[in-house]
């Protein structure tokens, strides 16, 4: 056998070597990923063969592939996006006010517990009320206009969003503050180097609570008295017995929802590198 052959046999032996690594590498990636998604891919499988063989009714539940037909035509087709643009900015608005709200109002009352005693019963109180309860007042202060569901929602996220905070900063280990304190910090680098890191793990769990509020309370405040967004697109088509054009507007929801979620989840992990964070 000449070097050559040699070499070609060894070339050959560390080439398939690599191959069964890869293999190996895509049999673990592939059983991952179904472990985790092969549910929700077997009920929608499930959904396309009962409603195409009539198992369902097709006119209440239609084929995936006649919504994923009605979606495409109507976000590509452009009638949908002025709908995802309106309620993007509605529930965004809301949310961004729920955070410059609860966020410092939240770190404030959870280090002065005074403060926390005093208004810890009206919160509980109106923190059990329900925002739809509330709609109509919401209404006739505000008018039938944005202003009215804008606030609907804001005030959905504001209270798990506040009360996560407030939670975060009452959990912050009080040796950890005694020792700071103990090594000459002031009363700011207590704040910035321990109270702040050791709530942001629950603040981005209130974040996430008030994401899917924002979304649930959007749907809802467009649904009465609105005539653009994506939950008066459920309402338009269900009234108009447009049925794939309704769930197609549902998908659009829960996959606005889950982009949400997932962004938190990712800003969670780049923040909190000590903390486990599932989705």
């Amino acid at each position: 056998m000449s070097l050559q052959d040699v070499d070609r046999s060894i070339l050959g032996a560390a080439d398939g070597a690599k191959a069964e690594e890869y293999f190996q590498r895509a049999g673990i990636k592939l059983r991952h990923w179904l472990s985790r998604y092969g549910v929700l891919l077997a009920f929608l499988v499930l959904w396309q063969a009962a409603s195409s063989n009539g198992w369902l009714n097709p006119a209440v539940f239609p084929p995936i592939d006649a919504i994923l037909s009605a979606m495409w035509t109507g976000v590509f087709g452009g009638a949908l996006l002025d709908d995802i643009a309106i309620s993007l900015q509605r529930s965004g608005l809301a949310f961004v006010a729920a955070v410059v709200v609860a966020i410092p109002l939240g770190l404030f009352m959870g280090q002065v517990r005074p403060i926390e005693n005093a208004l810890d019963p009206i919160l509980q109180l109106f923190r059990q009320t329900s925002a739809l309860a509330l709609y109509p007042v919401f209404i006739l202060l505000l008018g039938l206009g944005e202003a009215s569901k804008v606030f609907v929602i804001f005030w959905a996220t504001l209270f798990p969003l506040l009360l996560n905070t407030i939670s975060g900063v009452k959990e912050v280990d009080s040796k950890l503050i005694e020792m700071a304190r103990v090594y000459g910090a002031s009363r700011s680098t207590v704040f910035r180097r321990v109270v702040l890191p050791g709530a942001i793990p629950s603040i981005f769990v209130g974040l996430r609570l008030s994401a899917t509020t924002a979304l649930l309370l959007l749907i809802a405040s467009e649904m009465i008295g609105a005539n653009k967004g994506v939950g008066f697109q459920v309402m338009n088509a269900q009234y108009n017995f447009q049925i794939p054009l309704m769930f197609a507007a549902i998908f659009i929801l829960a996959g606005l929802g889950l982009i949400a979620n997932y962004a938190l989840v990712f800003a969670q992990r780049r923040l909190c590198r000590w903390s486990d964070v599932s989705i």
